[in-house]
């Protein structure tokens, strides 16, 4: 097989061939060349961070959730987990067939520390099959409030990290748009959102500020990065937080002043902890 630079020198092609991102021939298509491109590059962020939970606990517990077709846990798996006698991948999905399918993948590659559980975000929390402790929560393209379940399993959860990549914001752009005229009387901020398309990015841009708050006022430290380039995906927001235990002192007073100003308050019960 020619050289391909997107692909890791510990890299299972066989995974990758399973996956879709290489054909039976082991070559790498345009399309598959950015999702790998993306998900390698989400690794390279995740792997430092799970060294760090490595170094004091030699059975990591990481939690994909919303994990679709799993592209993100199985190689985080392949390259972050399978040389280690100790730790597990859970992929968290609520379509049966999804969870299926990778569960037999998972099988066929003898991943034997890497399971599939078909769970909404209430049921992960409180499940018997998820552990107590768990050090990870990654969250890939999770769509609209798929993203929110994510960080509601990890606070709950007081998981050390999260690496949440969010995609179609779509509820606060619901909200801002059911108040828009009541809005113009009350700000001339309203002007952000008046067009449509203004609505939908402001809408996306304004979420992903109020999740970064409120991890902060739960205790997290918050870094907001690129991804990628953005030739690659316009969904390339990377927000990574980690657990200190200390509140940004006004965090929780800058989120509700932000809910009150943009007229979201119906939006209190998705970010207020």
């Amino acid at each position: 097989m020619a050289f391909i630079p997107e692909i890791k020198p510990n890299q299972s092609l066989e995974l990758l061939k399973a996956l879709h991102i290489l054909t039976i021939d082991g070559k790498l298509n345009q399309d598959s060349r950015r999702k790998l491109k993306q998900v390698n590059h989400l690794v390279n962020f995740i792997a430092p961070l799970f060294n760090e939970v490595l170094a004091s606990n030699p059975t990591p517990v990481l939690v994909d959730h919303g994990a679709g077709k799993s592209y993100l846990g199985f190689i985080l798996y392949d390259l972050l987990m399978k040389q280690l006698e100790h730790g597990e991948v859970i992929g968290i999905e609520t379509r049966a067939d999804l969870v299926d399918k990778s569960q037999a993948l998972a099988a066929d590659c003898g991943f034997k520390r890497m399971r599939f559980e078909h769970l909404t975000v209430e049921e992960s929390i409180t499940s018997i099959e998820i552990p107590e402790k768990v050090d990870i929560v990654t969250a890939l393209h999770a769509c609209n409030t798929a993203t929110d379940d994510a960080i509601q399993f990890g606070l709950k959860k007081q998981v050390r990290f999260m690496a949440l990549v969010p995609c179609c914001q779509a509820e606060v752009a619901e909200v801002l748009r059911k108040h828009k005229n009541e809005s113009f009387g009350k700000t001339p901020l309203s002007e952000i959102w008046r067009h449509p398309i203004h609505t939908r990015e402001f809408g996306s841009q304004i979420t992903n500020v109020l999740r970064c708050l409120q991890l902060e006022a739960a205790g997290y430290n918050v870094t907001v990065t690129e991804l990628v380039g953005w030739e690659h995906s316009m969904k390339n927001e990377l927000i990574i937080a980690k657990y200190t235990g200390q509140p940004r002192k006004n965090a929780q007073e800058r989120l509700q002043a932000i809910l009150q100003e943009f007229n979201l308050q119906d939006m209190q019960h998705r970010f207020i902890n």
